[in-house]
């Protein structure tokens, strides 16, 4: 598993994990059942905390893309298509929030953007 920790991202290190790691399992690159590296695996990989990578997989379980096996390993769960989903939306927000930002910034019309949308849209 290729995780690239950035120490000039405004992200925390845990979040840039569980991100990366969110991104490999709906992208399929991670299936249901693979296991993942142990937290202190991973830490010595990464050189960072052991505690920030248990926070990371804490996150991950709560969010319901790892389930823990006390003693066997942290594994990844069966695909919930509606968490995907909401996942999916969440990103999509995230940029459209600063595609706004940007445009208003710009003095760039809602009708603009719009277009801009819709021709990218049209393309994919």
């Amino acid at each position: 598993m290729n995780i690239i920790i950035s120490n000039s991202s405004d992200s925390p290190i845990y979040e840039q994990i569980t991100s990366q790691i969110k991104t490999l399992v709906m992208s399929g690159q991670l299936k249901e059942s693979d296991p993942l590296p142990s937290m202190r695996t991973l830490a010595k990989e990464l050189r960072i905390s052991v505690i920030t990578t248990k926070r990371a997989y804490e996150e991950l379980e709560r969010d319901g893309f790892i389930t823990t096996i006390v003693g066997k390993g942290s594994f990844v769960r069966a695909a919930d298509t509606r968490l995907v989903r909401e996942e999916k939306l969440k990103q999509i927000e995230d940029l459209l929030s600063r595609a706004v930002a940007i445009a208003q910034q710009s003095a760039i019309q809602r009708e603009e953007l719009e277009e801009i949308i819709d021709l990218i849209y049209q393309e994919g």
